[in-house]
């Protein structure tokens, strides 16, 4: 069987483990995606607990790193650099779409680190420095979120983190898919109501709160009549 085939089913599948919901089943008994934003990622699970936040983006990373290993070792005598990018991009493919929660995943930013931590570091260090800088500048982890996945080919490209052109392209693709999951962010962005890195959790809970007493004081009213 082509091993590229291969490359790519198993790191989509270990990709698509979903990390955050099954901490927050296991020790919450919830589902996370009923809550806040609704994504499975590491920021949404820490508005529930910032540990299990913490442990979600640790999980969300190191699958992302297995996938990209597991494809070294099977395949490290077949071009092991493009295999690998292969391996990266099908993790963090699994990750945005689950096939077990019907391919609603996460965005994909801890795990696009920790799936090219090994073939792109300067360019992970770089990514990582420019996130904090904007996340404590701006105060929103989305703006820096979509800042380094720009900036991520372009640092690839800069530093010669590559040795086929074909790694750039996967590289381009992770980016412009971690940017698209984010079209919701950027949209709130652009109108000025995106939460800021530090606002109180509270205000989204009452409006949550207000929106489900709205939604019954209509069904009531709509059953009365």
């Amino acid at each position: 069987m082509n091993p590229y085939l291969i490359t790519a089913a198993v790191s989509y599948l270990l990709g698509s483990i979903p990390s955050g919901y099954l901490l927050v089943r296991i020790f919450t008994g919830e589902d996370v995606r009923a809550t806040g934003s609704g994504n499975i990622g590491a920021t949404n699970v820490a508005r529930k607990s910032p540990a299990l936040g913490v442990a979600t983006l640790l999980l969300d990373a190191a699958k992302g790193l297995a996938a990209v290993l597991v494809a070294g070792v099977l395949f490290s005598g077949l071009h092991p650099q493009l295999i690998m990018t292969t391996a990266a991009f099908f993790a963090v493919l699994g990750h945005l779409f689950p096939v077990w929660l019907k391919f609603r995943g996460g965005k994909g930013v801890a795990t696009s680190l920790g799936a090219f931590i090994l073939l792109t570091p300067k360019s992970i260090l770089c990514m990582v420095v420019l996130f904090l800088l904007i996340a404590v500048a701006f105060r929103y982890v989305s703006l820096g979120s979509v800042a380094v996945a720009a900036a991520f080919p372009l640092l690839a490209w800069a530093l010669h983190e590559y040795v086929d052109p074909r790694q750039l392209v996967w590289i381009a693709l992770v980016s412009a898919l971690v940017i698209w999951r984010h079209r919701q962010n950027i949209g709130r962005l652009a109108a000025g109501t995106e939460s800021k890195l530090g606002s109180k959790l509270e205000t989204e809970l009452e409006t949550e709160s207000e929106t489900k007493s709205e939604t019954k004081s209509g069904t009531l009213g709509a059953t009365r009549k």
